[in-house]
């Protein structure tokens, strides 16, 4: 069966979704439909895609069940996390195993200056909502971990930042395709791609939240957000939330069942789970002992299976993952994980013949350090 949005050799098996998720038919149907034109034009080309434009932020706004005025987009979660972070003022406190696009935000601050509390997490990756004292001002803190899984106590975060008069970031770039984020939150920001928009990003800001922007210019995206507005962008990114919203609860109880019989298949070959156990549908994620992720990875992508792990190649060094570091993993223990996550369009018999693949790769003595 051919996969819209993917076009990849379809004898491969995709199972990064929590990296990139293919773009979903709704989108690419939806993007047909877009016109050429600058939406601050005042002509009637200008109108034209400015009617396009509203109507994406009434339905990402409907997708998030807020107001038109409360959604911002961006061009990627990124910059909505960096909006966020560099937008507010004040102390911020947040984790030591979020995503890069935090840690990386919060060390520049560091060094201008800002106050900022990195806490420690526990052996799953989880927050401890106990570091929320009095004397923050922001709190950021992610819906589920983008490596391993772990979902996060977020409501608790924002009850106890907000008992303290701390605003709450919640970085929702990775989850929202499977679980509700937890009404509340001062800002919220979300990814495209990881979304099956393929594009774009978006940042919520509760009505009444003072934000200084990153880029200055004209008043687009109600002064937030100086620029071009990207409205191919912004329509990809409300239609994949609308459906979602849709379809999630759906889809992840499909999703569960695939990931434990691959997570099964994973401890059977002397994986070590890593993460919690109310963790993300889709994922399913292990380290092994005595191998590397680059290698496990690479003898994979050659036997069809598209994975990923926690340790990257850079600069011709493989670096071990911060979040299995963070959880007190050791480096050695950390160079070797290897993540597996499902999307809308993985199949049963992908999932049956991924596991095969999975016992013939791993099994080698080549694929060990």
């Amino acid at each position: 069966m051919a996969r819209t949005g993917r076009t990849q050799d379809l004898s491969r098996i995709y199972l990064d979704d929590a990296g990139s998720a293919p773009v979903l038919p709704e989108v690419l149907e939806a993007l047909r439909t877009v016109p050429p034109g600058n939406p601050s034009s005042p002509h009637a080309e200008g109108r034209a895609v400015r009617t396009v434009l509203d109507r994406a932020r009434d339905l990402a706004a409907a997708a998030i069940g807020v107001q038109r005025t409360e959604v911002v987009f961006t061009s990627s979660g990124t910059e909505s996390v960096n909006l966020a972070l560099f937008g507010t003022r004040g102390p911020l406190l947040t984790w030591a195993a979020e995503h890069q696009s935090v840690l990386g935000a919060v060390r520049r601050m560091q060094a201008l200056g800002r106050g900022v509390t990195v806490a420690e997490v526990d052996a799953a990756a989880r927050v401890d909502v106990d570091a929320i004292k009095a004397g923050i001002a922001v709190v950021s803190v992610g819906l589920a971990n983008n490596e391993i899984g772990t979902i996060q106590p977020v409501r608790e975060v924002i009850a106890r930042a907000h008992d303290i008069g701390a605003l709450v970031h919640v970085d929702a770039c990775a989850g929202p395709r499977w679980i509700d984020v937890p009404q509340g939150a001062d800002l919220v920001s979300y990814s495209g791609h990881k979304l099956g928009a393929g594009r774009g990003g978006m940042l919520y800001v509760r009505d009444g939240v003072r934000l200084e922007p990153l880029l200055y210019g004209g008043p687009q995206e109600w002064g937030k957000r100086a620029g071009f507005e990207d409205v191919a962008s912004a329509l990809a990114m409300a239609v994949a939330l609308s459906v979602c919203a849709r379809e999630r609860h759906v889809r992840s109880s499909v999703a569960y069942s695939q990931s434990l019989a691959l997570m099964l298949v994973l401890r059977d070959l002397g994986g070590r789970t890593t993460g919690a156990e109310d963790r993300l549908p889709n994922v399913a994620s292990c380290a092994f002992a005595g191998r590397r992720g680059e290698d496990m990875l690479l003898a994979l992508d050659l036997a069809g299976v598209a994975a990923s792990s926690g340790s990257a190649c850079a600069s011709g060094s493989l670096d071990p993952s911060h979040v299995l570091l963070a959880t007190g993993m050791s480096l050695e223990e950390a160079l070797g994980s290897l993540r597996l996550s499902t999307g809308y369009s993985t199949t049963a018999a992908e999932v049956v013949r991924a596991g095969e693949i999975l016992y013939s790769v791993l099994s080698r003595r080549g694929v060990h350090a």
